[in-house]
């Protein structure tokens, strides 16, 4: 599959999250986390496949990992966090939707910068930026949920991936 069609697909995947996050949805565990490990699955296979990955690519992704974590954080104290009929509920505000802009411009500039000082785009798969950044996101909001006391929404086929 080629590497367009791959970022194609993440992107309306991410898009598609987002519109859904703004709306607002049932905080599904699965969901929480299983977006983002699918994405850092995807990225680090793709990092495997590499003929060389030299320590240099290394640090860049690991410096890139942080970022992504810290954005995914701080996007994660700005959800909504709300009860609906007796589950956990989950809202993006204007300035969720700001801090995915601000990061985005945070790792554009980041990209610039590690091609510039020679790292090859395939050493940093935009699936595994992604992906992190959602992992910062889903740990700090359940961590928010659990102290909430109310319990996440059942997936669409009634299976929980962490206990009420």
């Amino acid at each position: 599959m080629s590497s367009w069609l791959i970022a194609g697909i993440v992107l309306a995947a991410v898009v598609a999250v987002i519109i859904r996050r703004l709306r607002g949805e049932p905080l599904v565990a699965r969901d929480v986390f299983g977006t983002p490990a699918i994405l850092i699955a995807i990225g680090i296979y793709s990092m495997s496949k590499l003929d060389v990955l030299t320590f240099a690519d290394v640090l860049w992704v690991l410096a890139g990992s942080v970022i992504g974590l810290g954005f995914g954080a701080v996007r994660a104290t700005t959800t909504r966090l709300f009860e609906r009929d007796g589950v956990l509920w989950q809202r993006y505000t204007g300035w969720t939707f700001g801090i995915w802009v601000l990061s985005l411009a945070v790792n554009l500039g980041f990209a610039l910068l590690a091609a510039t000082a020679g790292m090859l785009p395939e050493a940093r798969p935009t699936t595994l930026s992604i992906g992190i950044s959602l992992l910062g996101e889903a740990l700090v909001i359940a961590y928010r949920a659990k102290r909430t006391g109310l319990p996440f929404a059942p997936s669409q086929d009634g299976i929980r991936l962490l206990p009420r």
